[in-house]
């Protein structure tokens, strides 16, 4: 298999897994390693990368900019659906990895590269987003997945550890302080060591873009979002790219303590797992935007919608954004956001996100109809027959009951 292999390109990203794959693909497959590192809103995880990589034996190692393709294609559609995966976790890593694969088999191609790598370990959700992705794309490409690879012999992480410490690879991260983390525009995850134990609370050390509610401001945050047909484009009045306007709500959110969640979830693959995570301002958006659909959607077609947002939300996390199944679901979806247009006000205060205004050109809440007070528009006498009428099967039930005791 070694022989066939000649050139790789690796998804990396200068962590302990993909740091120590690069040295091993060229050990294991005498291969020429290409890395690619996505720019998702890492910041400055990015720093020094490129010489990191090189360094280790990547031949050549591309940085790409991918942060407005991946809010304005991939976060904003799953805001668009509501889409939250088991009523807790906003998808962050999930909406990432699709478009990380799509650029890897582009690189692939432009590099007449034989194979792809990730660095996603055979027990979690990545390395099923990744190759379902790369078989999508690309049915014909090779794919290395080094943790189900036969020459694999890591078991742990002090083991990769300690081979980066015999090659001198730096590493974000050791065995004080083990912890995994993913982070892009839209969140960012933390996974390992002591957050195994589901009964532990996560050290405060954990957290790098929200603080404590306890230490947030004593004085609320107020915040404006304008949407156009379901798609944030302003905040407080200025009008930004999706990136821009993602990261400024991050920075509000986090600084009031906003977007921290703690979940036990359930893995594709079939075991649960504890994640933390932090989604400062995907939090916001998701509430903000669930206001203004209160306002503007019909209630038949909200309820039908909201039927499918389970849906979409698994197919994200498991993998399958390429599926002809998603890509009909998304079509639906957009059909709904057609009048979600507006502003809503959010008013942020110790880790609570709190909609406190929506306003719409497309709003169908009228005030004449459901005020209390006196109106000419609203006969409470038409109630009657709805009500009697809604109530009939149950009257008949209820004789039948009756009649048969």
């Amino acid at each position: 298999m070694s022989d066939n292999i000649k050139k790789v390109v690796l998804a990396y990203s200068g962590g302990l897994d993909t740091s120590v794959i690069v040295r091993w693909l060229i050990e294991t497959y005498g291969c020429e390693v290409v890395c690619f590192a996505a720019d998702v809103g890492q910041k400055e995880e990015l720093d020094g990368l490129e010489a990191k990589a090189i360094n280790t034996g990547a031949s050549k190692c591309y940085i790409e900019d991918l942060r407005e393709e991946f809010v304005r294609d991939f976060v904003f559609p799953a805001l668009r659906a509501n889409a939250i995966y088991e009523g807790t976790y906003l998808l962050g890593t999930s909406l990432a990895r699709p478009l990380i694969a799509k650029r890897q088999i582009e690189i692939a191609h432009a590099e007449g590269a034989d194979a792809v790598c990730h660095g996603a370990t055979g027990k979690g959700n990545d390395q099923v987003r990744f190759e379902l992705t790369y078989i999508a794309l690309d049915p014909a490409i090779r794919i290395i997945s080094s943790w189900k690879d036969p020459h694999w012999t890591f078991r742990s992480r002090p083991d990769m550890i300690d081979y980066a410490d015999k090659y001198g690879i730096p590493l974000p991260l050791s065995k004080e302080k083990p912890y995994s983390a993913d982070r892009n525009l839209l969140h960012m995850s933390h996974e390992g060591g002591i957050l195994e134990d589901p009964w532990e609370e996560p050290p405060e050390d954990v957290f790098v873009l929200t603080v404590s509610p306890e230490a947030a401001p004593d004085r609320p945050t107020y915040v404006e979002i304008a949407f156009e047909q379901g798609n944030p484009v302003a905040v407080d009045g200025a009008a930004m790219t999706p990136a821009a306007l993602l990261d400024r709500l991050n920075d509000l959110a986090g600084a009031n303590g906003i977007g921290r969640v703690d979940m036990v979830e359930n893995r594709f693959v079939g075991m649960k797992s504890r994640g933390v995570y932090e989604t400062p301002g995907g939090t916001v958006l998701w509430a903000a935007h669930r206001a203004l659909e209160s306002i503007t959607m019909d209630r038949e077609v909200m309820l039908m919608r909201d039927s499918l947002t389970p849906k979409y939300a698994q197919l994200a996390y498991n993998g399958f954004w390429y599926a002809p199944e998603m890509e009909t679901l998304r079509r639906y979806i957009d059909a709904t956001q057609e009048t979600v247009t507006g502003t809503v006000r959010v008013k942020l205060y110790k880790g609570n996100c709190i909609v406190v205004g929506r306003k719409s050109p497309y709003s169908t809440y009228r005030e004449d109809f459901a005020t209390f007070d006196r109106d000419q528009v609203y006969n409470q006498m038409d109630a009657t027959g709805f009500i009697r009428l809604n109530a009939l099967r149950l009257r008949i039930r209820s004789l039948v009951k009756g009649r048969s005791a």
